[in-house]
């Protein structure tokens, strides 16, 4: 009987836990592709054909489209994308289209990427750019709608739309050579500023290399026409931990010079501080 009522409670527990998964009506897709170094993303849901007739029925002629199905289909990209005389700053973005009965569409791409299905209220204010897609009939059915990125090379490719017997597509190039000339030119001109300093602060909170951080610094110091308040510190740290504290006392002095300017209360509290226990070494 023991046994009995332990194996009830048990498939109680279980039933009040467990849950039934079926197919989703529109299951969810994502792409991700990367065009010469420009990272794309795409975020969609795929709803099916199911014998209907998709095109000028289930979804309307000249009339704005989701452009999938539940949530909105989204673009996220790394880098600018270029689509004719338009250019696609780097971010995240909602797609619309609009199909027509012709041989285009219309589509939008949406600065609100949170909306559900189309805005209610569209504001033309949040359209980063409107392009159009070159649609045309296909032999094959498409049973699925897909979105795909064909044709990739090291400077573009096509975003393509493809459902029941239509296939939409509209080419964008990305700023490869320019993106890579300014990589190329940015490590051939040696470390920043930054990476001087980085690496100095590295160094002190490590308590390794101090004669290089110090050198370090001076660099990164010397890069800045105007000398950060950030950086004079932790010069005047580097210093200190050399021994050196009539020179970290004076660099002290600037950087509390430049935070009392910056009206930085903390880095005036910090350098006192230190300025009041150097002296006295």
């Amino acid at each position: 009987m023991k046994k009995a009522i332990i194996a009830l409670l048990t498939l109680g527990s279980f039933s009040l836990t467990a849950q039934i998964k079926t197919p989703a009506p529109s299951p969810s897709a994502k792409i991700v592709q990367t065009v010469g170094v420009t990272e794309v993303t795409i975020d969609y849901s795929r709803p099916h054909k199911r014998d209907r007739k998709i095109f000028g029925e289930l979804v309307e002629f000249d009339k704005m489209w989701r452009t999938g199905a539940n949530k909105n289909t989204t673009i996220t990209v790394s880098d600018v994308l270029i689509f004719g005389n338009d250019t696609l700053p780097a971010g995240t973005y909602s797609i619309f289209t609009t199909p027509k009965s012709g041989t285009s569409w219309d589509v939008y791409f949406y600065k609100d990427a949170n909306n559900w299905g189309t805005p209610e209220n569209w504001d033309e204010k949040l359209v980063a750019i409107k392009t159009t897609a070159t649609a045309r009939k296909t032999t094959t059915v498409t049973e699925s709608f897909t979105i795909s990125l064909e044709n990739v090379t090291s400077n573009g490719a096509e975003l393509s739309f493809a459902w029941d017997k239509t296939k939409a597509v509209t080419p964008f190039n990305v700023a490869t050579k320019s993106a890579v000339i300014k990589s190329i030119e940015n490590v051939m001109a040696g470390p920043s500023s930054g990476d001087y300093y980085r690496t100095a602060s590295y160094y002190l909170s490590e308590k390794m290399e101090m004669k290089k951080a110090l050198e370090y610094i001076n660099k990164a110091l010397e890069m800045r026409e105007n000398k950060p308040f950030w950086y004079l510190r932790q010069k005047a740290l580097i210093q200190a931990e050399l021994g050196d504290y009539k020179g970290a006392t004076a660099t002290a002095r600037l950087s509390m010079k430049a935070a009392e300017e910056a009206e930085n209360d903390d880095y005036v509290k910090s350098n006192k501080k230190s300025i009041e226990e150097w002296t006295k070494k």
